[in-house]
């Protein structure tokens, strides 16, 4: 079963426009969509080898413009936040959470925690709504945003382009 879902994925990724659907998974994940667009980097990078910067790119561009909706999301539509946040489990740490950017290690914690959460499987989308519910500075934002998914993008795209000869050969036994 493992293998015939791998397949698909990769015919998939060798479509001619499967740039575009990473676009739109890649910034819809940051806002809201609970997929993220790791599940198509892998496969894209190992069917298009030598896109794999390009690949890297528009994963994060369109997630970084998808956490800066995500942030606009919490700043002007707080009812549609909050359910966001109410579905993760993090309603009742917002309000903490004000209170405690009121102090120069609350900011300093936020970035560090924003960061991890653009890097790591933490749910990217939480953490860009809650940034624009509390009046997170954007500036700081977008750059930690470009850094951190920049980062774990890249990371998942070179890795891919490296060894992705090798799960592939895995795979076909």
């Amino acid at each position: 079963m493992f293998n015939t879902l791998y397949k698909k994925c990769l015919n998939l990724a060798g479509h001619k426009s499967s740039k575009y659907y990473l676009a739109v998974v890649s910034f819809i994940e940051s806002s809201f969509f609970p997929i993220p667009p790791d599940v198509m980097i892998i496969p894209m990078v190992i069917a298009k080898k030598t896109h794999f910067f390009k690949i890297f790119l528009i994963t994060t561009i369109f997630s970084v413009l998808g956490g800066i909706f995500g942030y606009l999301i919490g700043a002007f539509f707080f009812d549609l936040g909050m359910q966001v946040l109410n579905f993760y489990g993090y309603e009742d740490k917002l309000l903490d959470l004000k209170n405690d950017l009121k102090s120069s290690e609350g900011f300093y914690a936020w970035l560090g925690i924003l960061f991890l959460a653009g890097f790591t499987p933490l749910p990217y989308k939480v953490f860009t709504i809650a940034s624009g519910l509390i009046g997170f500075n954007i500036m700081i934002f977008v750059l930690i945003s470009l850094i951190s998914r920049g980062l774990r993008f890249f990371i998942i795209s070179y890795l891919s382009y490296k060894f992705g000869d090798l799960f592939t050969q895995f795979m076909n036994r």
